[in-house]
């Protein structure tokens, strides 16, 4: 969709051309949702993709004692919020990455042309903040703390679980930018499973759960899609179904739209959840975890 109403698209060359940014002034990374839709208020866009972040960067990880000690020798990594769909899929795996095949699970449940996957960004998906936003549920998943940089000049890190907060809303404020992901080993090392579903094959996603399994043995599940905002249910160990499946009734947070109705996205939730726990707590068993 063409904004005829911007005037102006000035590269970003360092963050001091952030100031720039504004009530009437976007931030622009892929674009595929910007362009998307009428923004009849802007008048000018700051081109983030000049800023050239490195898109992925596997880095030594400092996490807490025990993490470090049950993901040792697992890197982590650092996603820069202008990395694409099509670049995160290629990632390949670094050694003692259990759950590398969830970031091109996330990936896929983005439906779009080579094109799109070619201009979306990860950290434009997180920052358009619909609940069917994968890379809301890849980073909420895996325990990624986001990096974001205010328009006052100062760094806040936080959980990428709290950095949505309802349907197409964010903790962002105007001239705030998210600059990065940071994926610690331990999420990295542990064992994952995905489930999503949709009112048709190509349809946008109703439900995406992911189930995961740290080293130290907690099991995290997050509940994305069929919530405004990213849920997680947390226990010591994996639970029994009864227990998961009275908490994921208990979520509040449910929504309708043209996409699944919240007592549909509730249900159906349910039967993910119990399967993802039972296919996790089968391959501890198999592997001789409990």
């Amino acid at each position: 969709m063409d904004l005829n109403t911007v005037l102006t698209i000035m590269p970003a060359l360092s963050r001091d051309d952030l100031r720039a940014l504004g009530p009437r002034v976007a931030p622009l990374a892929g674009g595929s949702d910007l362009f998307a839709d009428p923004q009849a208020h802007l008048t000018g866009l700051v081109d983030l993709q000049t800023l050239c972040w490195p898109a992925l960067t596997v880095t030594p990880d400092a996490g807490d004692e025990v993490a470090q000690e049950a993901s040792a020798g697992v890197s982590g990594l650092e996603i820069a919020a202008t990395c694409t769909i099509a670049e995160l899929s290629r990632l390949p795996a670094a050694p003692g990455w259990a759950a590398h095949p969830l970031l091109f699970q996330c990936c896929t449940a983005l439906y779009g042309s080579f094109k799109i996957w070619n201009v979306a960004t990860v950290g434009g998906n997180l920052c358009a903040s619909l609940p069917a936003g994968p890379m809301t549920t890849l980073a909420a998943a895996l325990d990624a703390e986001a990096l974001i940089w205010r328009a006052d000049g100062t760094d806040e890190r936080m959980p990428a679980s709290a950095f949505v907060t309802g349907n197409t809303t964010n903790v962002l404020g105007t001239g705030d930018v998210l600059r990065s992901l940071h994926v610690p080993a331990s999420s990295l090392a542990s064992r994952t499973a995905y489930r999503k579903i949709a009112l048709s094959p190509l349809g946008r996603s109703g439900a995406v759960l992911v189930g995961r399994v740290d080293p130290d043995g907690r099991f995290v599940l997050t509940v994305t899609a069929g919530t405004v905002r990213p849920v997680q249910l947390r226990y010591p160990a994996p639970p029994a179904a009864s227990a998961l499946a009275r908490d994921i009734a208990a979520i509040d947070c449910w929504f309708t739209d043209a996409h699944g109705a919240a007592d549909w996205r509730r249900a159906v939730s349910g039967v993910l959840g119990e399967e993802i726990r039972a296919e996790l707590d089968q391959a501890a068993f198999t592997r001789g975890d409990c």
